[in-house]
Formats: C-alpha cells, structure tokens, sequence
C-alpha cells in the first residue's frame, strides 16, 4: 500500500511543475513536499520525478498519480454510498480542447457540485494523449477511440464557419476567394496543433498542401474579436459568431461551408461510476449545443 500523503505530494509536484508551488497548493513546506516525495521514491524503488523547470514525472510516476486519482475518486463514491459520511470536495481533472470549454462544457461543469475541476487545455486531435497517458480521468476528444481501459461516448459535432470582416473580403479577396488570394490573405491559427484552417481550406477544393500566412493567437474569443477587427479570417464556432453574421459584422469567407468536428466523451472505466454525474451533465449541455451526428 502506498501512503495517500506521498502520492499527493506527488501529482501536486508533476501538475504545478514544482515543489514550491505544490507545498502552497498542499497547505505544507517544500521540505515535506521533498520528504514526502523522497520517502515515496524509496518505497517504489525507482525514480518518479524528474526535477527540472518544469519538474515532470516520469513513466512510474504518472501511474502512481494515476492510481492515486483512481483511488481518490472510488473512495468519494464509497464515501456518497454510506449513510452519515460526508464526502469532501475532490479535485477532478480533465482535457478540454479551448473551443468546447468557451461554448457548451462550462454550463455542464456547474452542474456537479462538490468537485475542484483542474482544466487541461488541448487541441480536440490532442486531448486523448492526456487520457491515454493516465495524466487525467476523462477528455473531450476528436477521436471516438478505441483506448483501453476506457469507453466512449459520442457528444454531437460542434459546427465552425469560416468567417471574416466584410472590410476584410473587400481588401484581400476582391476578385473571390482563390488559391492565390488565400496564399497571400492572412489567416488566424491558435497554435501549431490547429489543423482547423487548413482541413476548410483543402474542403473547399483548393488543395490538402494549399499554405497561407497566419497569426497565432491561443484565444477562442481572441479569434472571434480579431475577424471582427479586419485582422484575419478563420474558422470560429457557429455559437459565437452567429450573431455578428446575423448583424453582418462578420461574414463567410465562403457562403454556406460549414466544418463539423465531431466530439466524444472519452473516461477511464474504472473510474466510470465515480464521475457518472460529470458523463451525465457533459452529455446533456453537449445536446443543446452540439449538432446530431
């Protein structure tokens, strides 16, 4: 049996990136963070943090804080089942791809009381690599699976519309949108893991390896305030540009092109039962939101 202290002082280490900041987070010094961590160290026999900036777990590690997450979660739901035991708040940690969080997955969160949420932010073709390294519980993902060790459930697709000012089309594609125009227009990119542009880019018949300039800026309403400023087209969720495209503030680079991403509720099993209220408050924010597939 491993001590539930140590493992603390373990995942607080890997997911705050050092031991200062995990004593603050745990209420404790840096030297029992370190004592606590070493004494965990000696009893699995191997390394388990690397130290560094930022300090990182290694393989071992990432299943202990696994395991301890597991352990945590099951402990809460033995706690819920029996009468006169009152279940703490539990911190509870999932990926979420920037536009899902900023359209339809915060209203589900509000929905489960008594949970610490700790959001890791990714790309939807990313966020699966966090559940499969064991790094959280569960994840909106792109990718309906397999994983083992865990199910699948299918969310809807969020809907995006290529948009942009109309003083932007006027400037840069004045003659239509081509291939040319799209090589020299500029376009907005959140970060390299952003395929978004490109996948409408090449659906539009221009061409899987069309280039284009872009900026880059990590904001979901980042993007949305910067196609409203003329400053670049790119590919928003319908949700937050429906208006500006009802009021004519910003309109399609091309009309009536759609790109759907589809989403999937992706958990441990083991775990399963313990975040039943979390699937089910994921599920039903995602159907007022997402489109049927």
């Amino acid at each position: 049996m491993f001590d539930s202290l140590q493992l603390a002082a373990l995942a607080a280490v890997h997911r705050r990136g050092s031991f200062d900041l995990a004593a603050a987070d745990l209420g404790i010094t840096q030297s029992a963070v370190s004592q606590r961590l070493r004494a965990l160290e000696e009893r699995a026999g191997t390394l388990l943090i690397r130290r560094g900036s930022p300090s990182v777990a290694t393989g071992a590690g990432l299943r202990l804080i696994r395991h301890f997450d597991e352990v945590v979660l099951l402990e809460r739901q033995l706690a819920e089942d029996l009468p006169g035991v009152q279940a703490g708040a539990v911190n509870l940690r999932i990926a979420v791809n920037a536009d899902s969080l900023a359209t339809w997955v915060m209203p589900a969160l509000v929905q489960v009381p008594g949970v610490l949420f700790d959001l890791v932010i990714d790309d939807q073709d990313f966020s699966q690599d966090w559940l499969r390294r064991g790094e959280v519980v569960a994840a909106v993902t792109a990718h309906a699976g397999p994983l083992q060790g865990c199910d699948t459930l299918p969310l809807g697709a969020l809907r995006y519309r290529a948009t942009a000012s109309p003083g932007y089309m006027a400037q840069w594609f004045p003659c239509g949108v081509t291939a040319l125009a799209l090589s020299r227009a500029p376009a907005l990119t959140y970060s390299d893991k952003d395929r978004l542009q490109a996948q409408w880019v090449a659906a539009q018949g221009f061409g899987a390896g069309t280039l284009f300039p872009s900026h880059r800026i990590a904001s979901t309403h980042g993007f949305v305030d910067a196609c409203l400023s003329g400053l670049g087209w790119g590919l928003n969720p319908e949700p937050l540009v429906a208006s500006h495209l009802a009021a004519g503030r910003l309109v399609e680079v091309v009309a009536q092109s759609p790109l759907d991403v589809a989403l999937h509720w992706q958990f441990a099993r083991l775990t399963a039962p313990a975040i039943t209220p979390l699937t089910r408050a994921m599920r039903a924010a995602a159907a007022q939101m997402l489109r049927l597939q």
